[in-house]
């Protein structure tokens, strides 16, 4: 079986022309957003951008598609002012899902500041519950990604996850995303056939391979367990090819669609490197 495998992929010009440019690069997964990530609101989806994107899908080779959510949403902050914001716009980023067809809302889970692991973990599963309470019968999964655990950000051990997804009421709404950089930093190993099967089986049974729907596959630019979170191409950075290796040959994982977020330029010559990488490590 062929793996889906692609890269995050720009919406410049509407959120359809992102279909036009991963078929020309031939993905057949891929992760957009669907509005400028770095502001909190945009105008609401045009109707005809809506059909044209589901038009270009269907006829497209791609098989998964997931979103990711603005960088400005904290569904643990501090500030009470922020924390209603970022509701408001975790609700709004799950309805443009909605809107397009997208199965998968990505979303990093957010940063405690200061108040504490254990408070940020339970005003998470809050803020989940209120914008589920809001989004009733959405078929939209909301798929937390781990991170790398910078700063006060929350998600950097299996437990953080396990803990958020006991205390989401709508479980069978919610999944799991690793970002190989984030857990790499986090100090999960990948790069030895040994520590490789270590964490995974420590995944499986905190958090359950069930939950787990999409790979980031980034390389990593800071070493093991440094708790930095940045990206490198695939090979170039701490982890390795062999860490990619020992993922791309998981029988367990060759379903997941696995989509990059290493840098690139325009054209996105670099996802194709990468992609070629990555396909050439399959035994």
């Amino acid at each position: 079986m062929k793996q889906l495998l692609g890269a995050h992929t720009s919406i410049s010009g509407g959120v359809s022309t992102a279909i036009d440019r991963a078929e020309k690069l031939g993905f057949t997964a891929i992760q957009i957003f669907t509005k400028n990530n770095n502001r909190w609101f945009a105008k609401p989806l045009d109707k005809n951008e809506i059909s044209l994107f589901k038009e270009k899908q269907r006829d497209s080779n791609i098989r998964f598609i997931v979103s990711h959510d603005s960088y400005l949403i904290n569904l643990c902050a501090k500030d009470k002012t922020i924390l209603e914001k970022s509701r408001k716009a975790f609700i709004d980023e799950l309805e443009r899902c909605e809107a397009l067809g997208i199965p998968y809302l990505n979303f990093h889970p957010g940063s405690h500041g200061g108040q504490g692991e254990k408070e940020g973990l339970k005003i998470i599963a809050e803020s989940i519950n209120i914008a589920h309470a809001k989004t009733k019968n959405f078929k939209v999964s909301s798929m937390i990604e781990l991170t790398a655990g910078q700063g006060t950000a929350l998600g950097y051990k299996f437990e953080h996850i396990a803990e958020i997804l006991e205390n989401v009421e709508e479980k069978n709404r919610m999944s799991v995303c690793i970002d190989t950089a984030h857990i790499f930093a986090a100090g999960y190993d990948l790069r030895s056939s040994k520590v490789y099967k270590k964490t995974m089986n420590e995944f499986d049974e905190i958090i359950g391979l069930d939950k787990l729907h999409c790979f980031h596959m980034n390389d990593s630019k800071k070493e093991l367990g440094s708790r930095v979170d940045r990206h490198e191409h695939i090979g170039k950075g701490f982890i390795g090819l062999d860490g990619f290796r020992n993922i791309m040959n998981d029988k367990r994982l060759i379903k997941i669609p696995k989509i990059l977020e290493t840098p690139k330029g325009k054209e996105q010559l670099e996802d194709l490197e990468n992609l070629k990488i990555l396909r050439s490590l399959i035994k």
